[in-house]
């Protein structure tokens, strides 16, 4: 850890502080579970329902 953070971090309140190591741990426990798998039958490419593309092969599709 460099200087300048310790300086910003040592200049967070408490609370901060608190958010930031439990962000951390969620982290290190996402990267320790076993990956998810891979779904069958699926859409290839971003989740339609995150970036709003409701259509394949030019159909709009609706669930």
């Amino acid at each position: 850890m460099s200087d300048d953070t310790a300086t910003e971090l040592k200049d967070l309140p408490p609370a901060a502080l608190r958010a930031l190591a439990e962000a951390e741990e969620r982290r290190k426990a996402a990267e320790a579970q076993d990956p998810r798998p891979k779904e069958l039958g699926g859409r290839d490419g971003p989740d339609p329902a995150r970036y709003g593309d409701w259509e394949k092969k030019g159909i709009a599709v609706d669930f």
